[in-house]
């Protein structure tokens, strides 16, 4: 194992941990497990908002994972947001804001491969000068259900692959059926970020760069790493990503 690539994963946080009653990081043990399954070495990051910090570990590690978990800010990306949109975005934490913001910042400096992988997905469009939209069913009214949070490891629909991405050739298909287990998504795509899936209803599922900055770039809206054991097809991308941070390794050894 002395060899496999190091993965730093950007966790949840919750205002009280299990341990003792006060602000703690969170993290599915499904992320690890992927990441570990792929053949990498994975790591969790503290919620440590201090550019210099953020700096060091991204230059102790060979990629970044970004996960899942509560609502982003809506001011962040739409100062006017109205107020009945912004009841229904709830839970911000904006420490992780501003970490996860402070973090791909520095990938991008660095030029470390990054996945991002729900709300990662959309942090790091906004991050970018990207938008979100706050809540769907009232936004964007859709027969599709997207916020399955009883369907967690399920498939919920599918979505449609741009052909010539890099999600198409690692997945090897042009549709395939995913979870879904968010009321967000992606509104104003960030510059220099490219639609390469998206729903049925146009909800957008993944993004890639529009040009190499970085080593190996992809995020998704829906969740791969409860999908691998029932879809195979989903460890391959956790594969792809590994694989990139291990040739990023010996770039720098």
């Amino acid at each position: 194992m002395n060899s496999a690539p190091t993965i730093l994963i950007a966790p949840s946080t919750a205002k009280a941990g299990d341990e003792f009653y006060d602000y703690a990081i969170s993290l599915s043990d499904a992320y690890s497990r992927a990441i570990i399954e792929a053949g990498g070495v994975p790591f969790i990051a503290p919620c440590a908002p201090a550019a210099k910090l953020v700096a060091e570990m991204v230059s102790r590690v060979d990629g970044i994972m970004i996960s899942g978990g509560d609502d982003i800010q809506p001011k962040l990306y739409w100062p006017d947001v109205p107020e009945d949109l912004l009841k229904t975005s709830t839970d911000h934490d904006p420490q992780r804001d501003l970490f996860e913001t402070i973090l791909v910042n520095e990938v991008f400096r660095q030029r470390k491969p990054m996945l991002a992988i729900c709300r990662g997905h959309q942090i790091v469009n906004v991050a970018l000068g990207g938008t979100l939209i706050v809540e769907l069913p009232s936004q964007a009214p859709s027969e599709i259900r997207h916020a399955r949070m009883d369907l967690k490891d399920k498939v919920v629909h599918p979505i449609q692959i741009e052909e010539g991405t890099m999600l198409g050739q690692i997945l090897g298909k042009r549709e395939i059926g995913v979870n879904s287990t968010h009321h967000q998504a992606i509104g104003k795509v960030a510059p220099g970020l490219k639609v390469t899936a998206r729903a049925a209803d146009g909800v957008i599922e993944a993004t890639e760069l529009c040009k190499p900055i970085l080593p190996y770039y992809l995020s998704v809206q829906f969740h791969p790493e409860r999908l691998i054991w029932r879809q195979p097809e989903f460890l391959e991308l956790f594969r792809s990503f590994t694989a990139a941070c291990a040739i990023n390794r010996k770039r720098q050894l």
